[in-house]
């Protein structure tokens, strides 16, 4: 049974999720996303949040399956040592959205993109799924390794951008860009299909391969893949040599140039 914790997110694109712990209850986080713990929280790093037992190569390798779909090997836990309720908070590492999972509502399983995981209460599992097709695994965008998050109680999960949550129906089917799938039921059937037509594919702009999401089951989707910022970012960075930067910095100066002159003018 996971600990019973209650939480409230704060933030618009840039969203923290503010845990609350009743003495003794602990929750388990990815390296690095604390932002603020209050006196009387605890921080331990354990390979075995769950204590699950299993002797030490059992540990051993639930943290080589963690650090496989993108966690870190080992895992932070924070628990309330202190007589009365206290907050600890996480925050992820780029703009966009915390999604509060309750594996309850997801029959107890949720399959999520490598490092979509943030944060969950004490008896939640976080472990490794496999596609099931070598095409997926190959073009699907996220490789065969997805996040198999599972228990019976809240996981955090934060993806860049605006979050979409759709339901399929038995049969249904819907394309996606690849990298624009944060999570997804178990019941969910993911492959891939090649986008159709030769000029489509090599100057539309979406790639050669889009994911095909089959229902039943609910699925998550972010608007803004981080992979898609990071380009983007990449190709606006001005570049130091021949015809880049210099010309870049050029223009920048020359406006500052004409702006001086301007100012002058006036004050004369």
């Amino acid at each position: 049974m996971a600990d019973e914790i209650d939480y409230r997110i704060i933030g618009d694109d840039m969203q923290a999720v503010i845990v609350t712990l009743d003495p003794g209850e602990t929750v388990l986080a990815e390296a690095g996303a604390m932002m603020f713990m209050q006196y009387g929280i605890t921080m331990d790093t354990t390979l075995d949040p769950n204590q699950q037992g299993g002797g030490m190569l059992g540990k051993l390798l639930q943290g080589a399956k963690r650090a496989l779909t993108g966690d870190s090997f080992f895992v932070t836990t924070f628990t309330n040592g202190a007589t009365r309720r206290q907050d600890v908070a996480f925050s992820a590492a780029f703009p966009g959205k915390i999604l509060a999972v309750d594996l309850n509502t997801w029959k107890g399983v949720v399959i999520a993109q490598k490092d979509a995981f943030l944060c969950a209460a004490r008896g939640i599992n976080v472990t490794i799924a496999f596609t099931k097709r070598i095409g997926a695994g190959f073009f699907g965008g996220e490789g065969f390794i997805l996040q198999r998050i599972e228990g019976d109680g809240l996981a955090f999960l934060h993806a860049c951008g605006t979050l979409y949550e759709y339901t399929l129906q038995p049969g249904e089917s819907m394309r996606v860009d690849t990298g624009c799938i944060v999570a997804m039921e178990q019941t969910v059937d993911y492959d891939i299909q090649m986008v159709p037509g030769v000029k489509t594919a090599l100057f539309g702009g979406e790639g050669l391969f889009f994911a095909k999401l089959t229902g039943p089951g609910k699925i998550v989707l972010q608007s803004l893949p981080f992979s898609r910022m990071a380009d983007r970012i990449i190709a606006a960075v001005p570049r130091v040599g021949r015809g880049g930067g210099g010309e870049r910095l050029g223009g920048l100066g020359m406006i500052g140039g004409i702006a001086g002159s301007l100012l002058n003018n006036d004050n004369g």
